[in-house]
């Protein structure tokens, strides 16, 4: 049997850091605004006629193999952990060769491993004939991500991967809530601009400081998360009427707390890149993810897309051509 599964990176636009739980417990109208992206994670996933557990992946260039599922259990480290411990969750009953790739550039903040982790639970879903439906895969990976990187994660990454579009996800005491926001997608791209700035980030532990210090009682910190709480909430307004001014405007304000948050989500490059996207047109710019290196979005005046890429390449920045990906986790079999 081969098995394979394909789900979209994610861009996030308000909001982030505040679905790690419990921190959006602590604020009214907590929610995050994101959407997907057409940089793609994918699995490949071939039972075998013997009981090996063969895990390689392309864009790490690794490989790794078990004589079998209680090898794997026992090995006290891997050398491809998100492969090797989501297997392990889902122990599956045959051997297998799971293969894997991401277009996401190493640490670019665009939820590379969160797609993976759905395309993979989705294909061994599948194999196991488990049924989970994508709230519980999402719940899995979460929980799974949390293990291998060994600090709390959020849940809006998970989301584009899942559905796909332009979606807000609320974030409540009675649990977490998507929705897709109506955008002419068309006229979206047409206005974002994604760029690599090289370096790598940590995203676990950039949130995590920030966490520790919200739940110890940071005033400033929480003020901050308040304001942005308000700003994704107002965001989502803005994009569902397709009010851009009122966008870029809320889109800045959310850049400008979350510095206030983590002065270390910026570095000079990236300040260097947002000014000279402006000067070419950019009305709004915000890093991806936790920051500190990464991908940084932009949000274009109409016209100016290509302009401010050239500029932003000039500079040495690596600009992705990406555009909304519109559908989320697909899983094909084949015997």
């Amino acid at each position: 049997m081969l098995i394979q599964a394909k789900s979209p990176c994610r861009v996030d636009l308000a909001g982030g850091t505040m679905d790690i739980w419990p921190l959006y417990l602590f604020h009214e109208n907590a929610v995050t605004v994101n959407f997907a992206v057409d940089r793609y994670t994918t699995c490949q996933l071939r039972t075998r006629d013997d009981a090996k557990i063969v895990l390689r992946s392309a864009d790490q260039k690794g490989e790794e193999v078990f004589e079998d599922l209680a090898s794997l259990v026992a090995a006290k480290k891997y050398n491809l952990p998100l492969l090797a411990h989501i297997v392990r969750f889902f122990r599956p009953a045959v051997g297998i060769e799971l293969s894997t790739n991401s277009e996401a550039p190493a640490g670019a903040g665009i939820s590379g491993s969160s797609s993976l982790l759905i395309s993979i639970a989705s294909a061994l879903n599948k194999l196991n004939g488990t049924g989970y439906n994508l709230e519980r895969i999402r719940e899995i990976a979460q929980n799974v991500e949390a293990q291998i990187i060994r600090v709390p994660t959020g849940s809006q990454d998970y989301y584009p991967a899942m559905y796909g579009g332009v979606g807000a996800i609320d974030l409540t005491a009675a649990g977490i809530l998507h929705s897709h926001l109506p955008v002419d997608l068309e006229d979206f791209n047409r206005r974002i601009v994604l760029v690599y700035s090289g370096k790598p980030r940590n995203s676990g532990i950039n949130n995590w400081e920030v966490m520790k210090a919200h739940i110890d009682g940071d005033k400033g910190v929480h003020r901050n998360f308040q304001r942005i709480a308000e700003i994704a909430h107002a965001l989502r307004a803005s994009i569902a009427s397709a009010d851009w001014t009122g966008a870029e405007r809320l889109v800045r304000e959310e850049w400008a707390h979350r510095r206030k948050n983590a002065p270390g989500i910026t570095t000079d490059f990236i300040d260097t890149l947002i000014a000279a996207a402006k000067r070419a047109g950019s009305k709004a710019a915000k890093v991806c993810g936790a920051g500190g290196g990464g991908c940084v979005f932009f949000l274009v005046a109409p016209g100016a897309k290509q302009r401010v890429q050239q500029t932003l390449s000039d500079i040495g920045a690596e600009v992705l051509d990406v555009g909304v990906a519109p559908k989320g986790v697909h899983v094909k079999v084949s015997r």
